[in-house]
């Protein structure tokens, strides 16, 4: 096994708090996705035979019920299948358990896997391409039900033109804001930098902040660099790219809310969505898989609502959230095979629409997303629908072999400005050596 397992157990803090990850050159760079090569059929069958397979995951409360009832509907349809959902704490707890799996040979079937993990098991032939399975004439599924997942989805699911994992769980980032204060204020829904500032300053008031970031806003600092016009990393010569003035502009922005006394992260409240709801911040940004919580948080306390991010010089979101691979060691053909039976249900127009209306995710198909169900959904419930909004400046993060420490070591030296430990420019400099030298380890052991 290859030295990426101890690299990986060592490097899990970045999907702790947030749902993350990216596309190289083996992304699709047409509106469709091009079926690879005729599929030669899949031999396996699975007809008249008991198959239990085991899927792990990281979801809680509604998002975890949404996804047992979905089982649950699986198995009706399906009686010859058994799906066993086991739960493995949140997505850091997830990543360090499959890891250990894989290293001992005792994979789950199938599990929620971020983009970057799934770089390091495709190096070690640990998920299975489901390219085969896609194209196969009796279990497979159209060009047209391909292509009907969104681009950005399917793109953050190839590598070298195949699919090892297929998109579930998505989100982006949006502006959570306290409608009663900004109406209270005389205020309008901030659209771009210049305005959340000066939204800010005037929404900060006795115990209120007017802004606030999750703990994980280090990951997010290619998300405010690119809306600054930069770029936060050159794929090709695996060098990051953010020590620049788009990306000095970005870190101070987010550290000019702490330093003037106008915003703070989410700290020892972990997640800001108590802190929102406890009214004390007026507006932060965060995930719209947040939608349920933030609305548990508020309890009807005050008249709440989201927007768009708001752009400096360009709009951009980054898609976050898992996808949905199989796994290699000690599992079946017949396994492989229900585990892709069960995944074409899981994320079918109905189900993707049903899982999106239930947690606040996205609908991963266009179908489901322009269905008459979700569009009244959404009339209904307009929070739901501002998140899709985004779709068109989203992006992925990046997924080379080292770009998980890379995270995490950008992170810590954004937290190490935040906490004026360090200068923006020294934070930069420090992140962009430690970006760059994860970078080059991943390249020499791949």
């Amino acid at each position: 096994m290859k030295k990426w397992l101890t690299v990986l157990l060592a490097g899990t803090v970045a999907v702790t708090a947030s749902a993350c990850s990216s596309g190289t050159k083996d992304a699709a760079k047409d509106g469709g996705a091009a079926a690879p090569a005729a599929s030669k059929g899949i031999a396996t069958s699975i007809e008249g035979k008991q198959v239990e397979i085991e899927f792990w995951h990281a979801m809680t409360g509604a998002q975890e019920e949404a996804l047992k009832k979905i089982t649950d509907d699986f198995t009706k349809a399906n009686p010859n299948i058994k799906v066993k959902l086991v739960t493995q704490g949140n997505y850091s707890d997830l990543q360090q358990k499959l890891t250990a799996a894989a290293k001992a040979g005792k994979s789950p079937t199938l599990a929620q896997t971020y983009e970057d993990w799934n770089t390091d098991f495709i190096s070690n032939d640990l998920v299975t391409d489901l390219t085969p399975y896609i194209n196969d004439a009796k279990y497979g599924w159209s060009k047209d039900e391909l292509n009907d997942i969104s681009k950005v989805f399917r793109d953050d699911n190839l590598w070298d033109g195949k699919y090892y994992s297929l998109p579930f769980n998505k989100s982006t980032n949006v502006l959570f804001y306290n409608k009663t204060l900004l109406d209270k204020a005389g205020l309008k829904v901030p659209t771009t930098w210049d305005e959340v500032k000066d939204a800010a300053k005037k929404l900060t008031q006795g115990k209120t902040l007017g802004m606030g970031f999750e703990n994980s806003v280090g990951m997010d600092l290619q998300s405010f660099v690119l809306q600054a016009g930069g770029e936060f990393i050159d794929e090709k010569a695996l060098k990051v790219k953010f020590n620049s003035p788009e990306g000095k502009r970005a870190l101070d922005y987010i550290y000019g809310f702490i330093k003037d006394g106008t915003g703070r992260t989410a700290g020892e409240d972990k997640f800001m969505s108590d802190p929102f709801g406890r009214g004390d911040v007026a507006m932060y940004i965060g995930s719209s898989a947040g939608l349920s919580f933030v609305d548990k948080g508020v309890g009807g306390k005050f008249d709440w609502d989201v927007a768009v991010l708001p752009k400096d010089k360009k709009a951009a979101a980054v898609i976050q959230g898992t996808n949905v691979s199989v796994f290699t060691s000690g599992v079946s053909d017949e396994q492989k095979l229900a585990a892709w039976q069960y995944i074409k249900f899981l994320i079918n127009k109905e189900n993707t629409a049903y899982w999106a209306m239930k947690t606040g995710y996205l609908p991963v198909r266009t179908t489901a997303n322009d269905s008459q169900e979700y569009k009244d959904f959404v009339a209904k419930n307009p929070k739901q629908g501002v998140a899709a909004k985004q779709l068109d400046a989203g992006f992925f993060y990046p997924r080379m072999a080292g770009s998980t420490t890379m995270k995490n070591d950008v992170m810590k030296e954004v937290d190490a400005v935040l906490h004026n430990q360090k200068t923006v420019e020294q934070g930069l400099a420090d992140a962009e050596k430690a970006a760059n030298a994860a970078l080059e380890k991943g390249k020499a052991q791949k």
